[in-house]
């Protein structure tokens, strides 16, 4: 069969070259098209064009792109009609995959949805959309099928697919370094406002090594240029070792997202940093006024796990005072007893298996 996958961002680019894998696996005829990453490319080996070039952040930088975002739909439209598949996945980024699903299905495509948009989090009204124009949807995190369960929709609950990466990466390791691990986020505008403020606690710390784990899309120069700014020399830069280096860490600050997962499932103690430009947190408190938490890891476990510092709070006091806490003695033996509730709900595995056989087989038995 003929897939066309469209992912954005660094964790999109990730699951969806793992999909991709066990696709290839089941299907041996299948073929390939995609919007991701490096990962996306070296497993599909037919990329359209590279998230950084697609993927914003915030109601600002949204906006300020909009007309290259608009070019980007009508490109995809396109690219998509020529290549004629048999089937649409998108994987996350649902402000730009929610738009080509509801044209694809008025062009009688099938679309399965991977990573469900959290409209548990905003935009419920979403539901209807979503009924009508996606033909799958599958979900990864355990309150999510019950969540849909209410609204009358029925979806698979495949299990989170950080899991089966890490799966094999020997997690558990008692013998940390006296090293912080810094996950500044992987776009330009997070990067620009988050990582100072990370680099400006280092001096307090200087027993410590914080080694800032670049991303796939970020040159070392790139980050060289923050690390100038400062007066320390116990930073150091790192690319493509992210878990390696949470392994090792006895601590972390982490931007919002995936890698709060991350760290949490490698037992690394963290604090969760989150920023962004000032219009995009206005718009952005009114949307979410129902969500209690940012961080994947608070809102699995449905309290504070680990300390979230968002916007104003986020400032150099804070971030000492908390990462002072979480390499203590008491702060580990808290954080890691939240990190053991969260492992026991996230007991699924076999994500990327389970979705490739389900999308193949929806195909095989359409009526099923």
């Amino acid at each position: 069969m003929r897939y066309y996958i469209i992912a954005g961002e660094a964790s999109g680019d990730l699951h969806g070259s793992n999909l991709i894998k066990e696709l290839k696996k089941i299907d041996k005829n299948s073929e390939f098209r995609c919007w991701g990453g490096d990962l996306i490319k070296e497993q599909s080996g037919n990329l359209v064009k590279h998230y950084k070039d697609y993927s914003y952040m915030g109601f600002f930088e949204v906006f300020k792109n909009i007309i290259k975002i608009v070019n980007n739909i009508s490109l995809c439209k396109k690219d998509i009609l020529n290549f004629k598949p048999d089937a649409i996945i998108y994987v996350d980024f649902p402000g730009f995959n929610m738009r080509i699903a509801k044209w694809a299905k008025s062009k009688n495509f099938t679309n399965h949805f991977y990573i469900s948009p959290q409209i548990w989090a905003w935009k419920e009204s979403r539901i209807k959309i979503i009924k009508k124009v996606i033909d799958q949807m599958f979900v990864i995190l355990p309150f999510e099928k019950k969540y849909y369960q209410k609204l009358n929709y029925k979806v698979n609950y495949v299990g989170h697919p950080l899991l089966d990466v890490l799966k094999n990466k020997g997690r558990l390791n008692d013998k940390r370094e006296k090293l912080i691990a810094l996950l500044p986020g992987s776009r330009d505008q997070e990067i620009s406002k988050i990582l100072p403020l990370m680099l400006s606690v280092t001096q307090q710390f200087k027993d410590y090594k914080f080694v800032i784990c670049g991303a796939p899309s970020k040159t070392k120069l790139f980050y060289e240029d923050y690390i100038k700014k400062t007066d320390s020399d116990n930073i150091e830069i790192v690319q493509n070792q992210t878990y390696e280096v949470l392994k090792k860490s006895c601590a972390a600050l982490v931007t919002s997202g995936t890698a709060t997962l991350e760290a949490a499932l490698f037992k690394t103690p963290q604090v969760v940093c989150y920023k962004s430009s000032w219009i995009s947190f206005q718009i952005g408190k009114i949307l979410l006024k129902n969500l209690k938490f940012i961080s994947l890891v608070n809102l699995i476990l449905d309290k504070t796990a680990v300390t979230e510092l968002i916007q104003g709070q986020l400032n150099k006091r804070n971030i000492a005072k908390e990462l002072k806490y979480i390499i203590s003695e008491e702060g580990k033996k808290e954080v890691l007893d939240f990190y053991n509730d969260l492992e026991k709900l996230l007991s699924k595995d076999g994500a990327s298996k389970e979705t490739a056989s389900k999308i193949v087989n929806y195909h095989l038995e359409p009526n099923s």
